[in-house]
């Protein structure tokens, strides 16, 4: 059974920093593209940040761009998103995804997704 588990999330003040994790389990996902996604009450989810399958590319939304940084870790199966200068409007449900049908910040990319976990930056 695929699964991919987030882990990282909490509370921090603005200005702060918290490093997520996503690792994935079920089969191996050396060869599949990853990213996070993030969703805050009201809204709809909106891409973050994504890897390709050898860490080779990475792309971020503009709004975290010079923040964030996305690593993975094939011989973990996990992905990464270390997360600085935090602000308030950083404030969502944090998803990763995985899949194989290229990369970027379309959704359709991906075929599975986690649970989430919760970031809250407090300013």
């Amino acid at each position: 059974q695929v699964q991919l588990v987030e882990s990282g999330g909490g509370l921090v003040q603005a200005g702060g920093s918290l490093r997520l994790s996503c690792a994935a389990s079920g089969r191996t996902f050396s060869t599949y593209s990853r990213a996070w996604y993030r969703q805050a009450p009201g809204k709809v989810r909106e891409f973050v940040s994504a890897i390709s399958w050898s860490g080779a590319n990475t792309n971020y939304a503009d709004s975290v761009k010079g923040r964030f940084t996305i690593s993975r870790d094939n011989t973990k199966n996990t992905v990464y998103l270390q997360m600085n200068s935090l602000k308030p409007e950083d404030t969502a449900v944090y998803y990763c995804a995985a899949g194989r049908s290229g990369w970027g910040n379309s959704k359709t990319f991906y075929d599975y997704w986690g649970q989430g976990t919760q970031v809250t930056v407090s300013s």
